[in-house]
């Protein structure tokens, strides 16, 4: 039995905010308390303008098995849990606010960035699939295993992967209930990038400082972006790109850099 904390978290001089799961004894499954911390972080990380980047992992032999089903500490929202009704209701306000909080990862306009050392399961890989970016140590592998009890992975989980991966692959992990190695889970679209397990953390460590230097303000609006055109056609899209360029094109930081870069041009041509 351990007094630590469920999550962990630091600070970084470059403006890096993690986060890491820490009940590695139960395979850092979700409990409760790891809910409430993580919320925590998140809002933290959110209202804070000196953080730029968060970074969520974790320790142990899995980056996290899922949800705790066996801590007995879900809450409970609707009386008539029993039904199909309120089965759906519970879905969507149990498991500790795991939907409402995946939800606000994906529209907090500040990157997320999840680095996997190792298996990540269910609600675990739910809470991926709303991050920005996703690193995988080839020693990672991935998997729904919510199949095996005849029920979806229904914090979101099918329909990001669908939209993430598409359906072909979402049938191979929803559908046929198999895994994903690292290196497939690559080739799927489900991980941006995998590392070889000696260097992981520094790789991790280096992209989270690269994305801490860009410009937040198109960070921000780049997020909003991708997901509208996502779900729009080419023309609705083009409209998007305009729109976002119409508040960036007036950044302070923009004018700057732009005559900056134009007297360096014009320097040169003399």
């Amino acid at each position: 039995m351990t007094d630590a904390p469920a999550l962990l978290t630091q600070q970084t001089e470059d403006g890096i905010l993690i986060a890491t799961l820490n009940r590695p004894e139960k395979l850092n499954a979700i409990n409760r308390e790891m809910m409430d911390l993580l919320t925590e972080a998140v809002l933290t990380f959110r209202d804070s303008e000196d953080l730029k980047v968060m970074l969520i992992r974790a320790t142990g032999r899995y980056f996290s098995a899922g949800a705790d089903l066996r801590s007995g500490n879900q809450k409970t929202i609707s009386p008539q849990k029993h039904t199909a009704r309120g089965i759906r209701e519970n879905h969507r306000l149990n498991l500790n606010n795991m939907q409402q909080l995946w939800d606000e990862i994906e529209h907090i306009e500040k990157p997320f960035v999840v680095a996997h050392h190792a298996m990540c399961v269910g609600g675990g890989l739910e809470l991926s699939l709303s991050c920005d970016f996703r690193l995988a140590a080839k020693s990672a592998a991935y998997a729904f295993p919510e199949g095996l009890f005849g029920v979806l992975p229904a914090s979101n989980g099918v329909s990001r992967l669908a939209r993430m991966c598409g359906p072909h692959w979402a049938r191979w992990l929803i559908m046929a209930n198999k895994p994903a190695p690292a290196e497939m889970a690559y080739t799927m679209g489900l991980v941006h990038q995998v590392f070889p397990d000696d260097s992981f953390e520094d790789e991790v460590m280096d992209f989270c400082r690269h994305l801490a230097r860009q410009n937040p303000e198109q960070m921000g609006a780049a997020k909003i972006a991708i997901e509208l055109c996502a779900e729009l056609g080419p023309e609705m899209g083009r409209h998007v790109e305009r729109m976002g360029n119409s508040a960036l094109m007036l950044n302070p930081d923009y004018l700057a850099g732009m005559e900056k870069y134009l007297k360096g041009v014009g320097g040169k041509k003399k």
